[in-house]
């Protein structure tokens, strides 16, 4: 269960540098979730959205870091973005990435 927890939120990573460097925060939660509290900055696609959106994300040529409400969501784009070879880093839910950052 740890190896997978481990898989699922990529320890070690550093957010931080990862913004620093020009990531981009993609919360895949409802329009609606993320209007109720987002973090700055971040770009809501919706998960539903998110496979029509892989060209347009793709075009942006930045690491991409996903997130929604508790890490579920974020690790199914992660997957669908990792798929179309954009580099991309699952963050979990939002507001324990917020106070990583």
């Amino acid at each position: 269960m740890l190896k997978f927890i481990i898989k699922l939120f990529g320890p070690g990573v550093n957010y931080r540098d990862l913004i620093a460097k020009g990531a981009i925060i993609i919360d895949v939660r409802t329009t609606q979730e993320f209007d109720n509290g987002h973090i700055k900055g971040s770009k809501n696609i919706p998960l539903n959205k998110i496979q029509t959106e892989v060209n347009k994300i793709k075009s942006w040529n930045k690491p991409i870091i996903t997130i929604c409400q508790s890490g579920g969501r974020s690790s199914m784009a992660k997957s669908t973005l990792h798929k179309a070879g954009i580099e991309v880093y699952n963050g979990g839910g939002w507001i324990n990435l917020k106070s990583k950052l």
